[in-house]
């Protein structure tokens, strides 16, 4: 007999599984400098912002959210900006497609500057626009001022962006080859665009909508000028805050707040669970 076979049996060594990797000095430096830098911008505003909301008791924190007129300016405000991002989801995805797919058309890089314009101008320069073009002394001869309508034209001036940068630099790495194959296959332009376009674009979608109706909520210098902010009209949120901080109510404007705070959460979680469930189906 050998040695090997007298040997007896021995168990084979264990090998240890690290769950996660330990971060270096750096990262660690790096990770607490980020945490400070956002805890200082972010986190410690908004907490202050619950706290100050919380000061009067809940009776009172109830009594003002459901006031009439913070009722009628909350309504106003979320569904504006609900339908506005609807419309941009689509409008914005059809530009976002003009200039990849379509780049040979005369005055793209037109279309290109114009669209970045609601992200360069003060919002209350956008508002004296909008008011010179759809006021009373309009060229167009179109008055919407001081109506439900020029919230809605506000918001879609200084959202429409939102969701073509956000495609767009998607739509343009996607790989053509998979469209291509699918093609061959027999399938037609609208079942290409279902099945393999549309699955890749809708995390991007799906964020450039929870930009614009994070904008559209929080907008205010585009409607100063042209919506009247007339209570229970053309009242949105952010002048319903304004007007309880000018009659020293505090309270009030961090009740208000802190219900667009809750609001813009709960928009910003269904967005990543719906990135998330396409990304797990991709």
């Amino acid at each position: 007999m050998t040695s090997a076979t007298l040997a007896p049996d021995r168990p084979a060594p264990r090998r240890t599984v690290r769950s996660g990797r330990r971060l270096t000095r750096a990262s660690g430096l790096g990770l607490g400098v980020a945490m400070l830098w956002f805890s200082l911008l972010v986190l410690i505003p908004l907490t202050a912002v619950v706290v100050t909301a919380s000061d009067g008791g809940w009776a009172e924190f109830w009594a003002t959210v459901t006031n009439q007129q913070t009722l009628a300016a909350i309504e106003l405000t979320v569904g504006t900006a609900f339908l506005v991002t609807l419309i941009n989801i689509v409008m914005g995805t059809t530009i976002a497609w003009v200039l990849v797919r379509d780049d040979r058309f005369v005055g793209r890089r037109v279309l290109e500057v114009l669209i970045d314009i609601p992200f360069a101008l003060p919002t209350i320069v956008a508002g004296l626009v909008l008011l010179s073009l759809y006021g009373p002394d309009s060229p167009l001869g179109v008055n919407i001022a001081n109506t439900r309508v020029a919230v809605f034209f506000a918001f879609l001036f200084v959202t429409l962006p939102f969701v073509v940068r956000t495609v767009q630099p998607v739509l343009a790495e996607l790989d053509r080859e998979a469209e291509e194959a699918a093609a061959s296959l027999g399938a037609s332009r609208f079942t290409v665009f279902r099945r393999i376009i549309l699955p890749s674009l809708t995390p991007a979608i799906a964020a450039g909508a929870a930009l614009s109706f994070a904008r559209g909520v929080s907008e205010y210098g585009s409607l100063v000028l042209l919506s009247g902010n007339l209570p229970m009209r053309t009242e949105v949120t952010s002048v319903r805050i304004l007007s309880s901080i000018e009659n020293d109510n505090l309270e009030g404007a961090a009740a208000v707040a802190a219900v667009l705070l809750v609001i813009s959460f709960v928009v910003i979680v269904a967005v990543d669970v719906i990135q998330r469930r396409v990304v797990r189906r991709g």
